[in-house]
């Protein structure tokens, strides 16, 4: 029996080798559409599968959904006939790996939501064949992979080990960073036994630079969780701090250009209007929610979140008082400009970006709010905003800027003309600091 289950290993080992094997990926967002170009563009056969029929005519005519993806690049692939998109989860069993990149949210008591997870691995299992590895990336604790998803698979009568292969890669991505790319970031890889790991390892080996490989499914999903505490929690810090020094007359983004001088024992980290992004805002509860299992109160991580969640009420209130005290006139009534929708800049990626936020607390404090992005024409529905009560501004000047009471900098993205912006704006809140970086002063503009 073993010696079958290696030899099954092998088969699939040497198929990634010889980029022969069909990698199949599920889910084709901002995890999922990267990985498969970067595999197409590694010589492999691509076949990737979303729910989504309009996504999947899309990419089949060569079309791009994600801004910083370039149309050409998909293009590129499709006609050279290594990237294929469906709708069709029946054509599971024609590739050699799934891989699942689904989302991982929270539900609204910010617990963890893995009906995404689940679903997709009972559609799997349907058509689940032997000699296939199936991989997880997206987020989620401790034990998912191995106590949520192994069961539904082995009710096919496959068994993980013998039939398939099981493993869980934590996904990397970094929407619009031009620094590091797909296949310049290295992918940790667990796998559930050594033939597992050894298969997970060869498909990865011929997508990224550089694998590396730890002990189990549960480390490699621990992984994941750390890396994304680390950056709460150091994020948390300089939040504090920020309203400490503010008290105090200190400016915090002084201090921290600063104190990056340092060679050693620092690593900066910059305040904002509150966390965005799918990783940092929800990772951290994933693991205090399976922490309460073993009896353990994360007290630190979810201090650290505490903060950050409170970040959005702060900017507003920087709003109301920067109101009273430059233009001598109450939130209710005034005119708000949100400047960026999305959560980090240069990308049009909303995901639990705090503008949402920011902008459900103006409105109630009776300010008429719109919005101003480069990368939105429109407002996307999220699962908590589906209606942004926000008009939307698809270009700003100066008789525009000059309609508002208040401009408020929550996405610092380059493409805004901030000249334009100091120059027009009766006042400015600036979360991101992005006013000074570009030189751009005056009194009536305050940091937040």
């Amino acid at each position: 029996m073993l010696e079958q289950q290696h030899k099954l290993a092998d088969a699939l080992v040497a198929r990634f080798a010889s980029r022969e094997a069909t990698v199949g990926i599920v889910g084709l967002g901002y995890v999922g559409l990267p990985l498969a170009l970067t595999a197409a563009a590694n010589g492999s056969q691509v076949l990737g599968f979303d729910i989504d029929p309009h996504k999947v005519e899309m990419l089949n005519n060569g079309e791009s959904y994600i801004k910083h993806i370039e149309r050409s690049d998909v293009a590129e692939f499709v006609k050279k006939g290594l990237f294929s998109a469906t709708a069709d989860f029946s054509r599971l069993p024609e590739v050699d790996a799934i891989i699942l990149a689904v989302p991982t949210p929270l539900t609204r008591h910010r617990e963890p939501d893995l009906s995404y997870v689940t679903s997709t691995t009972e559609t799997v299992a349907k058509h689940l064949r032997t000699g296939q590895l199936v991989v997880l990336e997206s987020t989620t604790y401790p034990g998912t992979t191995r106590d949520v998803m192994q069961p539904v698979l082995e009710r096919t009568g496959l068994k993980s080990g013998r039939d398939f292969f099981l493993a869980y890669s934590p996904e990397r991505e970094d929407p619009g960073n031009p620094n590091f790319a797909t296949p310049d970031i290295p992918k940790v890889v667990g796998g559930q036994g050594e033939d597992a790991l050894r298969v997970a390892t060869a498909l990865y080996n011929m997508v990224v630079r550089k694998t590396v490989t730890v002990s189990s499914l549960e480390t490699a999903e621990a992984v994941k969780l750390t890396e994304n505490i680390f950056r709460s929690v150091n994020i948390a810090l300089v939040n504090e701090l920020k309203v400490v020094f503010e008290a105090m007359g200190i400016d915090v983004w002084e201090v921290i250009e600063a104190a990056k001088t340092k060679p050693f024992g620092y690593m900066p980290f910059y305040p904002g209007p509150g966390l965005g992004g799918h990783c940092i805002p929800i990772d951290p509860f994933y693991l205090t929610w399976k922490a309460r299992e073993y009896g353990i109160a994360t007290k630190f991580i979810e201090l650290a979140g505490e903060v950050n969640t409170s970040m959005p009420l702060r900017v507003v209130e920087r709003v109301a008082e920067a109101l009273s005290e430059q233009a001598s006139r109450a939130m209710r009534g005034a005119r708000v400009l949100i400047v960026g929708l999305a959560y980090k800049k240069n990308v049009d990626d909303v995901r639990e970006s705090p503008a949402f936020r920011v902008i459900e607390l103006l409105v109630k404090r009776g300010a008429r709010v719109a919005f101003f992005d480069p990368f939105l024409e429109a407002a996307p529905s999220t699962r908590e905003h589906p209606e942004l009560e926000a008009d939307c501004l698809t270009r700003i000047s100066a008789d525009t800027l000059g309609e508002f009471d208040a401009a408020v900098i929550i996405t610092d993205h380059d493409a805004v003309d901030y000249e334009l912006l100091g120059r027009a704006s009766k006042l400015i809140i600036d979360t991101r600091n992005v006013c000074a970086r570009r030189g751009v002063v005056g009194p009536h503009i305050v940091k937040a």
